[in-house]
Formats: structure tokens, C-alpha cells, sequence
């Protein structure tokens, strides 16, 4: 018997029968034995090194070979060995087969039959553990890779975002700003149980919040003398200004195929949808209510607050709670009026983030 030999737990309450299999098995196995089922159940769940194969009895007294067979097949760790009952004339093979047995040895054994049937039951064993080692390890380097790819895609997406901000004479701050803003917003109205609780789950606010920083990458497509004009526009330059929610809707689906992306369907919800209103009165389709995505309901309040609080060309810095008082003037009208109440309730917070990334 060598150490490298592959275990085989034989359970028999004949002491004849599991010498017989011992001697039958010894040169190429290691062979462990047990006199019934519970006295099996207790060496495996002892062993460091699980056995390849179990030779099992039908007919034994404490526990015998049927209900320790149902006991592994509930165990996560046991139920994949193999189990070759050992079968008198009165047991119906042909229901241990069908409750899950690879084979079956009738008695009175034959060397060669229980030979021939061990080693082919482990050699498939074998190869199916190989197989399953194989199809972890190619996924793991899948995962890996997808991984990778989109740690690569998060930060050029990021970088382009920020190029974004500072070409319209942002710090880049904003889009970590506005992100965090909707990941306190949204955390706070599934915490809450609000009604839009369980579509933000389903939703992904971690995925949400990656996507909210390409809210306005359509302003790429915008003239610098419109983008950086310190007074208020004319009609003719707001309504091109207004085209940087469609234009981030057609870039964001040159990224790829936004019904089979959560990260890209959000991203063009919210690009195209952050100037929606909640009376119907927004760009760039005149939505109303529920008919805007909820992201870009999130994303509506988070910039605007945004907006406000920051100085921009056009205009000084807002105080904080004067610019809740504005976006709580907005309930019901510009603003969903549950995403207003959240905001009420972590006001604070949405400070501290202003504050804290100035």
C-alpha cells in the first residue's frame, strides 16, 4: 500500500466480505472499512482526504446502506462520491440505481467484476473532477478578464468624464459629487422601504452610481462659446445647449448594446433623461412622472443640487439650505416629490459630500 493510492471506503457488516473486498482491492487502493452505515458517516466526516469511491451495503443493522446513501446525497460535502452498492439476490438494483448509484457488485464477488467496476467508476471520477477543475479555472480567468476590462472601460470612462468637466472649467469634483449624491440618495429610499426600494435593488445602486458619471458627456459635442459663455444664453444657444442629452444618448450607445449592459442602459437613462421634469415640462422628450427612468430622477435632483451650491461662469455659489428650499419649491413640478422628501432626509449629507470634495 502507497500513500499516492486513492481511498475506498468498503461498508459491510459481513467482516468476511469487507476482507474479501480488502484483499481484492489492497494492491491498487487504500482501503477503509466500516460495519454500517453511521459508522461510515462518522469516518467521513472525520477524514482529511475524502475517499474516491464507497462499496456500500444494502442489508446492515444501526444504519444501513439505503438511508446512509439518502444522508450523502444531502450532505454538500459527501453527495459527489461515487457509490457502488454491494447487492445480495433480494435488493432491487434497479432502484439503486435510479435514487443515484453509478454501479452495483452482486455477491458473491468476483475479483475481477469488483476490480473492473472500481477502477472504471474512479477513472470517471477522475475525469469529471478534471473537467470541473478546468471549467473553474477557464471561468476564473474569464472572470478576470471581464474584470480587467472593465476596470479599463470605468477608468477611461471616468477620465473622459472628468475631461468633460474641465473643459466646461469644472474641477472634476463634480462628477464625484453628483456620484455620491445618488448612491446617499438611493441608499436612503431602500433603507427606508420607499416605494422605488425594491426597482433599486433590482436596479444596482453600485452600478447606478458609475453610471452617473457620464451624465453629461454630450457636452462634448457642445461649442466651447456656448459651453463657457459666462451670461445667460439666447434661445437659439439653449436649445443647442439642450442637445447634450440626446447627443450623450447616441454616444453612450456607440459604446456598446445598452439592452444587454445594466452599466450602458443606465448611463443613457440618465444621459438622456437628467433634464426630464416631473410635469412633462423637461427635455429632451417632454416625459412625465414614472415615464422618466428612475435614475434619471436620481440624477435630476443630484445635479441640480449640484448646481446650485457650486459656483459656476454664470453664477455665485448658493447656500446650502437655500438650495434645498429651491429644490423643495420643485416638488411635485421639476422633481419627483418621494426623491425630494429623500433629499430632505439626507441633506446633510449631500452638505458634507459638497463640503468634503469643494
Amino acid at each position: 500500500m502507497h500513500d499516492t493510492q486513492p481511498f475506498v471506503l468498503a461498508v459491510d457488516d459481513i467482516d468476511m466480505n469487507v476482507m474479501i473486498l480488502e484483499e481484492i482491492l489492497k494492491d491498487d487502493y487504500q482501503v477503509l472499512t466500516a460495519s454500517n452505515g453511521q459508522e461510515a458517516l462518522d469516518l467521513l466526516h472525520e477524514a482529511k482526504v475524502l475517499p474516491k469511491i464507497l462499496l456500500l451495503d444494502v442489508q446492515m443493522p444501526v444504519m444501513d446502506g439505503r438511508t446512509m446513501f439518502e444522508q450523502l446525497k444531502n450532505d454538500e460535502n459527501l453527495r459527489r462520491i461515487p457509490v457502488i452498492f454491494i447487492t445480495a439476490e433480494n435488493d432491487s438494483e434497479s432502484e439503486l440505481l435510479a435514487a443515484g448509484a453509478v454501479d452495483f457488485i452482486n455477491k458473491p464477488f468476483t475479483p475481477e467484476i469488483v476490480k473492473l467496476r472500481v477502477h472504471n467508476q474512479i477513472s470517471l471520477k477522475n475525469y469529471s473532477d478534471s473537467l470541473e477543475e478546468m471549467v473553474a479555472q477557464k471561468t476564473a480567468e474569464v472572470i478576470k478578464k471581464t474584470e480587467e476590462a472593465n476596470a479599463i472601460l470605468d477608468n477611461t470612462l471616468q477620465g473622459l468624464a472628468n475631461v468633460i468637466e474641465h473643459r466646461d472649467l469644472e474641477s472634476g469634483e463634480h462628477v464625484k459629487r453628483t456620484q455620491l449624491y445618488v448612491g446617499a440618495l438611493a441608499s436612503h429610499l431602500i433603507l427606508s422601504r420607499s416605494i422605488y426600494a425594491d426597482e433599486l435593488i433590482q436596479a444596482q445602486p453600485e452600478v447606478i452610481v458609475k453610471s452617473m458619471a457620464l451624465h453629461d458627456v454630450g457636452k462634448i459635442a457642445i461649442p466651447d462659446r456656448i459651453l463657457l459663455k459666462p451670461g445667460r444664453l439666447d434661445p437659439d444657444e439653449y436649445e443647442l445647449m439642450k442637445t447634450h442629452t440626446t447627443r450623450g444618448r447616441e454616444i453612450i450607445e456607440e459604446l456598446g448594446d445598452v439592452n444587454s449592459s445594466l452599466y450602458l442602459k443606465h448611463c443613457e437613462d440618465i444621459c438622456s433623461g437628467h433634464h426630464e421634469r416631473w410635469d412633462g415640462k423637461g427635455y429632451p422628450l417632454g416625459l412625465s412622472e414614472n415615464q422618466i427612468p428612475l435614475t434619471a430622477r436620481l440624477a435630476s435632483i443630484a445635479d441640480v443640487y449640484d448646481a446650485l451650491v457650486c459656483a459656476r461662469v454664470y453664477k455665485a455659489a448658493i447656500p446650502y439650505s437655500e438650495s434645498i428650499k429651491i429644490i423643495v419649491d420643485g416638488k411635485g413640478t421639476q422633481f419627483d416629490p418621494v426623491m425630494v422628501d429623500a433629499l430632505i432626509s439626507v441633506q446633510d449629507k449631500f452638505e458634507k459630500i459638497a463640503r468634503q470634495y469643494a
